[in-house]
């Protein structure tokens, strides 16, 4: 089940919810048949157990129950951050030797949201809240790789507040009586995500493909820091065909040979320019590296631009 990108129900109607954090990780279900195995899939229903190793134990946690659980695989950062960044570096990665190795040295954590199926029986039709309950009676809050996150009943502002001052996602919200629908993206479930506006510095640009050839696919931005100006990532989401035009017009005018940047660029081939634009982006949060997660363009700052 799959939630609509929504504004989340505002206090008045907020009663009729639940609100989770939303994790920035792959999403995983699990099915175990109470023999001691476990097996993991991808949204894709691609088989993902051989990448996980440590989350094996999991099925001897369940041993004699049949289920099929809901969640999402993450990886934490120092402090206790989903971290995706980190978490890629375990995706793709089926080699046993590789796999323990990384699970020793990057472990995972599945964050267990919903149940679907229990001892034989079918729980699509049953309203989330009392899955939820169902799922809470398993046991399984205190696993060394594994966790039953709480969730708030009707607290929607404060839910807000909460994951933004510890730096979440954002949030998402489930009505309270609402079946579990495998593979629809239900208005019963919302997802809103945090987004913090942060003003940057235009160093360069990444030329586009197909046809936005000779145009910005994505721009090189930084942020004024004392040692210079830092590299914060690529832009590219939110750029519309008149302003890559524009853009393009005011790069070949501050065009250099040189990085602006203190720091390396991990981009190819990129085209560097004098850093006098400035534009306001919106962004998720930091990675582990310091680059923008999930940036979006929206608007250059002619007020706070030098071009003289």
């Amino acid at each position: 089940m799959l939630a609509v990108a929504a504004p989340a129900p505002d206090d008045r109607g907020s009663a009729a919810w639940a609100f989770e954090v939303k994790w920035d990780g792959v999403r995983c279900v699990v099915g175990t048949r109470g023999d001691g195995t476990v097996r993991l899939g991808a949204r894709t229903g691609t088989d993902i157990t051989a990448r996980y190793p440590e989350l094996a134990a999991l099925g001897a946690r369940l041993r004699g129950r049949d289920a099929v659980l809901d969640g999402e695989v993450v990886v934490l950062d120092e402090g206790g951050r989903p971290d995706f960044g980190l978490l890629q570096r375990r995706m793709g990665v089926t080699g046993p030797g590789r796999a323990a190795a990384l699970a020793r040295t990057l472990p995972v954590r599945l964050v267990l949201f919903d149940i679907t199926r229990l001892d034989g029986a079918s729980l699509l039709r049953v309203p989330y809240e009392e899955r939820r309950g169902l799922l809470a009676g398993l046991g399984l809050d205190d696993g060394p790789h594994w966790s039953v996150p709480a969730h708030l009943r009707g607290r929607g502002h404060e839910a807000w507040r909460t994951t933004l001052d510890h730096g979440y996602e954002g949030i998402v919200a489930k009505r309270l009586s609402s079946p579990y629908t495998p593979g629809v993206r239900s208005p019963h479930w919302r997802k809103t995500r945090h987004l913090v506006t942060l003003d940057v510095v235009l160093g360069g640009w990444n030329e586009g493909r197909g046809g936005l050839g000779g145009l910005p696919g994505s721009v090189l931005v930084g942020v004024a820091e004392g040692a210079g100006l830092r590299y914060a990532g690529a832009v590219g989401s939110g750029l519309s065909g008149d302003e890559r035009r524009e853009l393009a017009r005011y790069f070949r005018v501050l065009a250099r040979d040189t990085s602006p940047f203190a720091g390396p660029v991990d981009v190819a081939a990129p085209h560097f320019a004098e850093p006098r634009l400035v534009a306001e982006v919106a962004f998720s949060g930091w990675t582990s590296s310091g680059l923008l997660r999930q940036p979006v363009w929206h608007r250059l700052r002619p007020d706070l631009t030098r071009l003289d």
